[in-house]
């Protein structure tokens, strides 16, 4: 894996119908910003070769928003990113990554924010975009990292989007 991106699902209803977590959708907000944000990494040359999503309703849909712009990408369902923790994410990654090209997660809070804090920390990272990742991670924030021949992360961009003509937020 060349490069990982770690996408946050957009603004999620308050509750399904069906009363459960798993099954809430996107809120009209989260799916113009996912989509937006599919728009924001393709024009930033960040196109991923292999989404593994959240199999939660709300992360399916913000698949289906961004994924259009990324006709080339495959996308699987994982239901182990379903509120994962960090180390979670990571073993999932570790198992779903090829050896080359891009990895995108569409995942869930907390354990994508953690991850990315993580990997932030752990290599050089830019001091006010590590600022930037330690304050928050809003729905349908992305997290993109390049990752160098031994397999170490670099924080490359953080996109929120609010700043990119989105509304974002919690």
């Amino acid at each position: 894996m060349d490069r990982l991106i770690l996408m946050r699902h957009g603004k999620a209803e308050q509750h399904a119908a069906s009363g459960g977590d798993f099954e809430r959708a996107l809120a009209p907000r989260g799916q113009s910003d996912a989509a937006l944000m599919g728009k924001v990494l393709a024009k930033a040359g960040l196109a991923p070769d292999l989404a593994l999503v959240s199999s939660a309703r709300r992360t399916r849909e913000t698949w289906d928003a961004a994924g259009p712009a990324f006709p080339k990408a495959r996308a699987e369902p994982r239901r182990d990113l379903y509120h994962a923790e960090a180390q979670d994410v990571l073993a999932a990654i570790r198992e779903g990554a090829p050896d080359s090209g891009t990895v995108m997660v569409v995942g869930h809070n907390p354990g994508l924010h953690e991850l990315a804090l993580r990997m932030a920390m752990g290599a050089a990272a830019d001091p006010a975009l590590l600022a930037k990742l330690r304050g928050k991670f809003p729905t349908s924030t992305v997290a993109a990292f390049s990752i160098d021949t031994d397999g170490a992360p670099t924080l490359s961009h953080l996109f929120y989007a609010s700043e990119n003509g989105g509304q974002g937020g919690e």
